[in-house]
């Protein structure tokens, strides 16, 4: 519930326009918002020694699973690790199935800042950051929030 409030705090108070951001996945492929418009975006960042990030990872998972192919797109910037290499082993051994980007001060000047991990940032369809948890997020919390604002303009 906590995550619906933030989220309709920053979508209601300041729906602020995003940036392109373009990155580079682990496999090498290229990841712009702008390709993405018309779904809803959720970049997270994470770290594999933070506990409530690899909690969260099955509730990614499942997102990315049901709704890439319709109306949500999940991003995983990996942090605080030194290598692509070893982002993407740590990937793997978290059994992520969404992109992951290897995570960078590039990354984030794009983005946003992560002083804490998890910390979550949502584009609406249009490309319009409209809102960011710092702290754990849910399936159910993203869900609920996408089902409220699907249709508005």
């Amino acid at each position: 519930m906590r995550f619906l409030l933030i989220f309709w705090l920053a979508f209601t108070l300041n729906a602020y326009g995003a940036d392109d951001f373009t990155l580079k996945d682990l496999d090498g492929n290229i990841l712009k918002l702008s390709d993405y418009r018309g779904k809803w975006v959720l970049v997270n960042f994470w770290t594999p020694g933070c506990a409530p990030c690899v909690e969260e990872i099955p509730h990614l998972n499942s997102l990315s699973l049901l709704h890439s192919k319709r109306d949500l797109v999940v991003i995983g910037i990996a942090m605080e690790i030194t290598s692509p290499k070893v982002a993407s082993q740590a990937a793997k051994n978290l059994n992520i199935v969404y992109p992951t980007v290897y995570g960078s001060k590039d990354v984030e000047q794009q983005i946003g800042l992560s002083d804490v991990y998890p910390t979550s940032y949502l584009y609406d369809p249009n490309g319009n950051k409209v809102g960011f948890q710092a702290g754990k997020i849910t399936q159910n919390g993203i869900e609920s929030y996408l089902m409220l604002h699907r249709n508005k303009p």
